[in-house]
Order: structure tokens, then sequence, then C-alpha cells
């Protein structure tokens, strides 16, 4: 009884039941092979006794043992380990070199080792921030989309709001969408041509998994967005790098590549190349279109900021000329409001998004209809298209600014070119520059410096770096760039 005592302990400060407590270490007493197969419990009036608590306590954890069947009663002769458990051997687990397992850590199965999946999550907390190209969510119409938001939870059929819908996402929003991409990109589309996803690594790993085969070739720029690598190589893909000028893919690089070679997938981001931010020039994007008809491979086009482009009208995407059913267009509302809102889109024609949304039912059954309702609601009132109009004319204003100062304090020392469009400008370092040390150094100054070790080998090799000026003030750009200086 004294030993019982040392492994039973009751924690009178935990918010967790005393029954509960007293069932599941006597649960692990009988796992671990302490409490034997058939083992005689103690009564519930001796328990209650050893452990000062209640009998109705111990009568409790009992019935409970009794239900799950770690224990049997047998009439009036007591209460018994059940006799239908395996005999357990207590047992030390430790591993192979003696040392004790720790399963919280280590799973007893194997997980394999993806190093494809191996990649720096970014959670910027600073103050400041040169960051990836984020929108700055102070210019988001939150109070428009809060009050949209509680509409959608309080108006209209309870069963059909918070019910189960349509994979493809929300009808109210593609619909709005259907009339927003006729007015700014040129797209004749239905509803069924649009699905919705949680944003473009969504889209991304939807159409990874439907329509590429292991040991089929995909094509990526040299320097790219890492996630869409990621995702063709989860689908066990072999991935080409075609490289990128300052006029976008060179288109006749991936020609010579399907003269030997049988590409399934090419995907790129034509409007503002990521990193570098360049447009594809209109020769180069007539020759891709008419390579996909050609050779029969997908076009995944990555249109993720098309709205901010500060030269003339945003370039015409690629899917409205799309005239034989090749490109699958791909957008989100991360740069039009903030990242935090998961919502993003594919469009392509029915068959695929048909077989798109049948795959997506067994990832993420839908969407959030509340937010995307309410997303669909601003745009119906106009919201959302006067939002990106202010944002475009804040953004060009902070190009203008960073652009700058940067050729006032960093002459010589960073060298770039004035974006046409996007949330960033793409830089060179002069080699002298450490862009680790430097990135250091600026986080103790409460800056967050976007280093360039995200797009691959050669932007390190280079000293390139991609800096977000969108999600920053004219005052705090200010503050960076003087502080970089100093820094340098």
């Amino acid at each position: 009884m004294q030993i019982l005592a040392t492994l039973i302990v009751i924690d009178r400060d935990s918010i967790q039941p005393v029954y509960q407590q007293l069932a599941n270490r006597l649960m692990q007493l009988i796992k671990d092979g302490t409490l034997p197969v058939s083992h005689r419990l103690l009564s519930t009036r001796k328990m209650a006794e050893l452990l000062k608590i209640h009998r109705k306590t111990v009568v409790r954890a009992y019935d409970e043992l009794l239900a799950q069947g770690w224990l049997e009663s047998e009439g009036g002769n007591g209460t018994f380990v059940s006799s239908n458990l395996p005999k357990l051997e207590l047992k030390n687990p430790s591993a192979k070199n003696g040392t004790k397992v720790n399963v919280l850590k280590n799973a007893g199965f194997s997980i394999g080792n993806a190093d494809h999946l191996k990649r720096k999550i970014n959670k910027t907390t600073q103050s400041y921030h040169l960051d990836d190209g984020y929108p700055d969510s102070r210019l988001a119409p939150l109070t428009e989309l809060s009050r949209a938001y509680r509409t959608q939870l309080l108006t209209g059929n309870s069963y059909v709001r918070f019910g189960y819908g349509d994979t493809k996402g929300s009808l109210l929003l593609r619909e709005e969408l259907c009339t927003y991409f006729a007015e700014t990109r040129g797209l004749n589309i239905d509803t069924e041509n649009i699905l919705i996803t949680r944003g473009t690594v969504m889209g991304l790993y939807l159409v990874s998994a439907a329509l590429i085969t292991p040991g089929e070739h995909v094509v990526v720029t040299e320097l790219g967005w890492k996630a869409a690598s990621m995702n063709f190589l989860q689908a066990q893909a072999i991935v080409h790098k075609i490289a990128v000028d300052e006029h976008g893919m060179v288109v006749d690089e991936l020609r010579r590549l399907c003269l030997v070679t049988k590409i399934r997938l090419v995907y790129l981001t034509p409007h503002h190349h990521y990193p570098t931010t360049v447009p594809m020039r209109a020769d180069r994007r007539i020759q891709l279109l008419s390579l996909a008809e050609e050779f029969g491979f997908i076009i995944f086009e990555d249109d993720y900021d098309y709205d901010f482009h500060y030269m003339n009208r945003p370039l015409q995407p690629l899917v409205s000329a799309d005239k034989t059913g090749h490109v699958i267009y791909c957008g989100s509302f991360t740069k039009s409001i903030a990242p935090a809102f998961r919502v993003g889109y594919l469009v392509a024609p029915e068959n695929v998004i048909q077989q798109l949304a049948q795959l997506r039912r067994i990832v993420d059954r839908q969407g959030d209809f509340m937010l995307e309702n309410s997303i669909a609601e601003l745009f119906k009132l106009g919201t959302i298209q006067k939002h990106l109009r202010k944002s475009l004319r804040v953004y060009r204003e902070r190009r203008d600014v960073f652009c700058d100062l940067i050729k006032h304090h960093l002459n010589n020392k960073i060298h770039f070119q004035v974006p046409e469009g996007g949330m960033a400008v793409w830089a060179i370092a002069d080699l002298s520059i450490d862009i680790q040390d430097l990135s250091f150094k600026a986080l103790k100054k409460d800056i967050y410096i976007n280093d360039g070790s995200g797009f691959g080998e050669a932007p390190t090799i280079n000293n390139n770096l991609r800096l977000g000026f969108a999600s920053s003030n004219v005052a705090e750009l200010e503050y960076i760039v003087e502080t970089i200086a100093k820094l340098l």
C-alpha cells in the first residue's frame, strides 16, 4: 500500500478533477505493467484512506476505468485489472544507445528527411522592416471588413451560412471576381472558372498534387520563389531552372530545353518577376504562349501583386491572351489587404477547376465562407477598389522616397533600378558589404532586413537584396536608411 501511495500523487492545485487524475494514473500503471493483468485493486474505501480523498471520488475513477475496459468487477469479490488485456512486462523505454526516449520529441517510426521542405519561416517582430514586399496593413479597410464580417455572422439562413458549401469557394466572391477581372484584366470568365483558395501556396499545392506525376519535368526561374519549387519537389517532379534577364524569363532558353525534354509545367511571375521585379517583355509573352501550345505544357502564372504598377496601366496577364487553355492564373488578397487574410484564387478552364476542387475537398473541405463573403461584399460596395487606388498612390510615393533615400545615403554601396511596380526594390550591395553581418547589426537597432537568403544560392554570392518598402511609412523609411548608412 505504501508503494502505491508513492506511485499515485494527487495534485490538488491542478485544474484536472481529482477522480480524473486517479483514473489516468491507474491507467498508466496498467499500461506500463506495474499493475499486471488480473491484479486486484484496493477497495474504494482503502484507496480513499490511502490517498486521503473522498470515497465517492475513487468510485467515480473506478467506474471510469470499468467503462473504458481497463478494469473489471467480479460482484462482491472486488475490482481487478481486466483479464482481457495483453500481459505487459514492466519496461524502461530507451534508445539503442541506452538513453531514455522522449516520445514527445521523437516518434517511434520513420518519418523520412525531406530536405526540400526545410525553409526558414520569417516571423518578423521588429518595429522597422525592409521585408520581402508586404503591404501596410494600416491602410487596409479593416473597419469595413469587420462590419461586413459581422453582417455575415448575423444575417441570413444560419443553416446555410454555417454549413458546408461549394468546394470551389464562395459563389458571391466568385461572381464579384468575374466582374472585377473583366474590368481590370480583360478576362471573359464565369464562376466555374474560379477556385477560391487560402492563398497562392494552396493553389500551387493543388496544381502540383493534381496535375504533376512523379518524374515529370517542371521549369522555374533561376532566381525565384522557394515555395513554388518546394511544391514541385514534393510532387516528385524534376525541376529545371531558366535564366532571367532585364526582360524576364529567357524564353529562347526554354525553347531549347523543350526540344530535348518533355516539360509538364512552367511556373513564372511575368508581371513583376519575383524577386527581381522586372516585367516580362511583350514579345517573350507571345513566344511563351506559342511554346505552351506547341509543346503542350501548363503555364502557372503567379500574379502576386498585379494591382501595384506605377509607370502606366498594369500589364495584361498571360491568361488574358490565352486562346488554347494552357494557362492557370493565380493570385491572392495577401498583397491587397494583409498576409493574415488567407484568401486567394485560381483561374483556369472548367475541367481543371473541377479536378482541383475535388482534390481540395480532401485537403481543406472549403474555405472561410464568412471571410470570402465579406470580401465579396466589399467588392460589391467598391471598397476594395477604392482601397487599391489609395494604396497605389501611397506605395508609389514610398517607392520614390525610398529610392531617393538609397541614392542619397547609400550611393555607391547599394545599386538598383527603380522598379516599375510591386512592393520591393531588387538591389545589389557592394561586395565589400557583408549582408548577413549587416542584417544582424540592424536587428540590434530594431530593424529587420530581408538578407536575400531565401532566393537560392545566387543572391548570397552576388550580394543581392530584396528590400520591401510598402509596409513602412515615409518616416520609418527615413529612419531605416539613415540607420543602415551609419552601420555601414
